[in-house]
Order: C-alpha cells, then sequence, then structure tokens
C-alpha cells in the first residue's frame, strides 16, 4: 500500500527499504521443502544433537564461563540462529574460536561480564547485517582463513593441559606459557590419573569411527571415561558439577554504565570473530553434499549475522556466552541428511531434553573427559595436508599462512586477522606491482634521421601506487641516458590507472620537460581520460595537441620536433 501524499522519490526508496529488510526476515519460503525432508531433518537433528552435547559442554568449561552457559548457548543461540539465519542448514552454538576469545576476557572481567558482552555483541552483528556487510569475508585470503584455524586448533589444545593434569594456572596467561607453567606445577599422581582418563577419551573418540561412523564418538568417550573414572575410584577427580534442571528465566544482565566502555573493545573483537566464523561456516557448509548427492544451496550473508546476532542477544538474555556457526556441527548435519532449519530446530530442542531429563548425570563428567574430546577436536582442526598444499604454493600465500598462526597462538585471534590481512595485502600489491611494466620500443617503420634523439615507451598492465614510482624512475633514467628530445609515452596498453599512477605520469612530464624534453602522450584510454585530466596530466604537456590517439601520428610529430631543433636558427 503506498501513501499518495508522498513524492514519488521517497515512495520508491521506502519499497526498497522494505524489500531489504524482508530478505532479512523469517519467511515461509524458509520452510518449503520441510515436508519432504522432515525425517531426514529429525535424523540429523538428533545426531547433531547427540555430538553437540560434550562439545557445548567443554566449551563452557574451557571459556570459563561454566557447562551451564555452554548447554545454555547451545540450545537458545542454536534454535534462534535457525530461525532467523541466513543458512537453512547451518547449527550454532559455542565454539573453540570464541573460547579462545573469551577466556582473557573472563580473565580480566569475570564470568558475570560474558551475558552483557553476549548482548552486545548480538547488537553489533545485527548493526552489520542491515548494514549489508556480510560479503566483507570473501575478502579473506584463504591462506589467512587457514592460519587462523591453525592458531585455534593449537590454543584449543593447550588450553585443555591445565584440566588434563589437574593443574591450577593464574587467569590472564598467554595460552603457552599457562600450559607450560601447568605441566611444572602437576600434582604428580594425581595428575596420572587425570591424564589416563583424557587417553582413554583420547583412543575412545579415534576408534569409536572405525567401528562404525554413526556412532557418536565424542558421547560414547565420554561415558566410557566417567564409567572408568568410577571403576577406577578417582573420587577426587573434578566433575562439571551441578546443573539447573531447566532453563533459566530470560533477564538483562545487570551491569553499570561504567561497565560499558571496558566491555566495548572486547564486545566488537567477539562480534568480529562470531561474523568472520559464522560467514566462513555457512559459505563451506553451502558447498557441503548430503547422503543424496546435492549441495544444500546458497546462503544469505546478511541475513546470517543478523540471525547470529540474535542469537547471541538471546543467549546473553539467558545467560549463555556469545555463539557463532560451527562448522564442524553443521558438516555433520548436512551428511546425517539435515536439508532444512528443522534439523538445527532439533538439535537444539534434543539438548533441551538433556537439561530437563538428564542433568544430574551430566553434573558428573570429569572435566578431563572435556578436556579429552576437546583436545582431539584441536587436532582435527589442524590440517596437515591443507598446510603442505599452503606452504608449497606461493612465498606470499605461506608467509600470510605462517605468520597468522603465530600471532593468534602468540597474541589474540583479531590482532592475527588484522596483522594477516595486512601481510596478505601487502604481499599481494607487490606480487601486481610486477604487473605494471615499462618497456623502451624501436619506433616503427624504416628509419629516419634524428629517430636516435627520440624515445617510445610502452606501458603495460597496473599502473597504480604499488608501480608507479619504479615506472617513473624507469622513464627519467632511460630519457635523459642518451641525448633523447622527445619522449613518447605510450598508454593505450594500461589495464588500471589511478590517482598515483596519474600522479606520476604528472611527475614524469614535469621532469622530462625541465630537461628540455617534449613529452607526447599516445593512446589514452577513455576510462581513463577524464583521470588523468582531473589529476593535471594533460595540463602539465607543453601543447595540449601533444595528445595524440596514432603512434604514427605522434612519432611524426616527434620528428618534426627534431628536425625544427636541427634547424639553423634554432640553433643560432
Amino acid at each position: 500500500m503506498s501513501a499518495p501524499g508522498l513524492p514519488a522519490s521517497v515512495r520508491g526508496i521506502a519499497a526498497r527499504g522494505l524489500g531489504a529488510l524482508r530478505t532479512l526476515l523469517p519467511r515461509a519460503s524458509d520452510y518449503a521443502g520441510a515436508r519432504r525432508t522432515w525425517r531426514g531433518d529429525l535424523v540429523a537433528g538428533l545426531t547433531v544433537g547427540i555430538v553437540a552435547l560434550p562439545l557445548a559442554l567443554a566449551f563452557g568449561v574451557s571459556s570459563g564461563v561454566g557447562a551451564e552457559a555452554g548447554l545454555v548457548t547451545a540450545i537458545v543461540a542454536g534454535l534462534v540462529a535457525a530461525v532467523f539465519g541466513g543458512s537453512h542448514v547451518q547449527v550454532s552454538g559455542p565454539t573453540g574460536a570464541m573460547v579462545v576469545v573469551l577466556a582473557p576476557i573472563v580473565a580480566s572481567h569475570g564470568a558475570g561480564a560474558v551475558a552483557l558482552l553476549s548482548v552486545m555483541a548480538g547488537i553489533i552483528l545485527v548493526a552489520l547485517g542491515g548494514s549489508r556487510l556480510g560479503r566483507a569475508v570473501a575478502y579473506i585470503p584463504w591462506p589467512v582463513v587457514e592460519g587462523f584455524t591453525l592458531g585455534i586448533g593449537v590454543i584449543i589444545f593447550l588450553q585443555q593441559v591445565p584440566l588434563a593434569v589437574s593443574a591450577h594456572v593464574a587467569p590472564g596467561q598467554n595460552t603457552a606459557v599457562a600450559a607450560a607453567a601447568a605441566v611444572a606445577a602437576a600434582p604428580w599422581p594425581r595428575a596420572a590419573a587425570s591424564l589416563g582418563v583424557v587417553v582413554l577419551v583420547a583412543a575412545t573418540t579415534l576408534l569409536v569411527p572405525r567401528i562404525h561412523r554413526a556412532l557418536p564418538a565424542s558421547l560414547l568417550a565420554i561415558l566410557v571415561a566417567s564409567l572408568g573414572a568410577g571403576l577406577l575410584g578417582l573420587d577426587d577427580a573434578e566433575r562439571i558439577g551441578a546443573l539447573p534442571s531447566s532453563l533459566p528465566a530470560p533477564a538483562l544482565p545487570g551491569f553499570a554504565l561504567s561497565d560499558l566502555p571496558s566491555l566495548a573493545g572486547p564486545a566488537v573483537a567477539v562480534a568480529t570473530l562470531a561474523a568472520i566464523e559464522s560467514l566462513l561456516s555457512a559459505r563451506v557448509a553451502s558447498g557441503l553434499t548430503g547422503p543424496d548427492g546435492r549441495t544444500t544451496g546458497p546462503y544469505n550473508p546478511d541475513r546470517e549475522l543478523v540471525g547470529q546476532g540474535l542469537a547471541s542477544l538471546a543467549a546473553g538474555l539467558f545467560g549463555g556466552m556469545p555463539a557463532t556457526g560451527a562448522i564442524a556441527r553443521t558438516a555433520v548435519n548436512v551428511r546425517s541428511g539435515g536439508r532444512s532449519r528443522m534439523a538445527a530446530v532439533a538439535h537444539a530442542l534434543v539438548l533441551l531434553g538433556v537439561v530437563y531429563l538428564t542433568a544430574p548425570l551430566v553434573a558428573q563428567i570429569p572435566l578431563a573427559a572435556l578436556a579429552g574430546v576437546l583436545m582431539v577436536t584441536a587436532g582435527r582442526m589442524v590440517s596437515v595436508r591443507t598446510a603442505r598444499r599452503i606452504l608449497g604454493s606461493t612465498r606470499q600465500d605461506a608467509v600470510a599462512f605462517v605468520l597468522t598462526a603465530v600471532v593468534t597462538v602468540a597474541f589474540d585471534l583479531i590482532v592475527a586477522i588484522q596483522i594477516g590481512l595486512v601481510a596478505a595485502a601487502l604481499l599481494t600489491l607487490r606480487q601486481f606491482a610486477k604487473l605494471g611494466s615499462v618497456r623502451r620500443e624501436p619506433i616503427p617503420g624504416p628509419a629516419h634521421d634524428g629517430d636516435e634523439h627520440i624515445a617510445v615507451f610502452r606501458l603495460d598492465g597496473l599502473m597504480f601506487f604499488g608501480a608507479a614510482e619504479r615506472v617513473l624512475e624507469e622513464v627519467t633514467r632511460t630519457s635523459s641516458a642518451d641525448g633523447v628530445e622527445v619522449v613518447v609515452l605510450r598508454l593505450s596498453q594500461l589495464r588500471y590507472l589511478d590517482a598515483t599512477g596519474a600522479q606520476t605520469l604528472v611527475e614524469a612530464i614535469r621532469t622530462l620537460e625541465a630537461r628540455g624534453v617534449t613529452v607526447l602522450l599516445k593512446g589514452v584510454q577513455e576510462n581513463h581520460l577524464e583521470l588523468v585530466r582531473r589529476v593535471g596530466v594533460i595540463a602539465e604537456l607543453r601543447h595540449h595537441r601533444h595528445l595524440f590517439d596514432s603512434l604514427d601520428e605522434a612519432v611524426e610529430h616527434a620528428r618534426s620536433h627534431v628536425r625544427r631543433a636541427r634547424l639553423p636558427s634554432a640553433t643560432a
């Protein structure tokens, strides 16, 4: 319905705005195929729920906010993201990457700040999605993503070392330093018992898939480890502890206005990570094939950001932690037959059933068992094959990969992404700069007297800020070396010219004209003409007619300059 009193332009803008808003909201078409796929969706949801249970508990404990927060996040965020997200098959919840970011935040601000942080990060994500920034993740190079993933895997593994050896370390330390301190302070022989539980979990997790791929390896490993701890009499082993038998009531996290400035930076970091991880996961999921051999189809990146933002916001209201799309659980969903959002919804309901029905049993799981699950998960994040492929590709990609991984472990994830992107950009610019070239060409056709005083330069490829300085040096150096009186610059083969490149032409012309060398331009492309005029390239020429479309005309004009310079009147 239109408003007749408004101008047509305003009505058009409003209509486009409403249309854009509709693409970010749930709609009936999200479940168009649910009648056909519901059986597979339910089976996939049950499978993913079983896989997600130990991971949700482990990530909650590892981040410092507790197993309850991890489980609540998997339920609430998993449900909200399934309904509002931009992917039909994405499964969301607590992830290892988010744990890596949250652990130092918990150490400095306390576990009570995480719920508020989740709400703040959720609002930022919704704003990013509404601003149509979802496709920006496509500009993150593959080596940076893989270096980031490798670093996360190493950090998650190191984070479990204190639990694996039953040692307590001071919070806030670098992960590698804390792991070394935990090993040094391990209370033997109690640490040996905890390590035994970790080894049992790892062995079970790795061996179960060989028996049957459909078996929930992580869950069975935790059951075996819990039974083993009881049979071995490890009553002093640290356990998850009491869990609520129902979801808490939603409430806005308590805070003081003075808390907001100190949490603003962490909230941006969490939102950035959530955006990157969720969009990368959704992009990978769009290319996965299910049991029927078909891919899952496209996703809406802007809606995915909005969905993940609402998921983190809702998780914070229930006392949970920030959530992201989880590629491992998403892959299990697709390969188990999940084709619609009903699968991710079913996964959240399975976890909700765990809270209401089995909370007392879950409370008895040893923390060392969760450490074993995460150590195996971290190991699976490190792909030796992928690392070899990147290291064997190009030097700049290998440097970006290694640098991102090292900085991730040494500092934090956001700094790693920033440095990795900068390194990749600089190395890529260096390669692109090599695509811009300048070379002196012979004058076409029969030679004429005085041709030795004419230099024809052909500028090829890209002439931008990364290559312009080298082009300027080559033109001015060659032109001053052998008595050149006229320079013809051929620009018809330039594929790209930016403001810096155009300014370099200005400087080259100015330098040559100051030496008494006449500069002629040939073949300025139509799409470059306005730029060279605005920057002042043409104004720098000795005469506005020193601009040519034909090389023959430019050469003939150059020869006329040389002939006039040789006339007696010119030398008198």
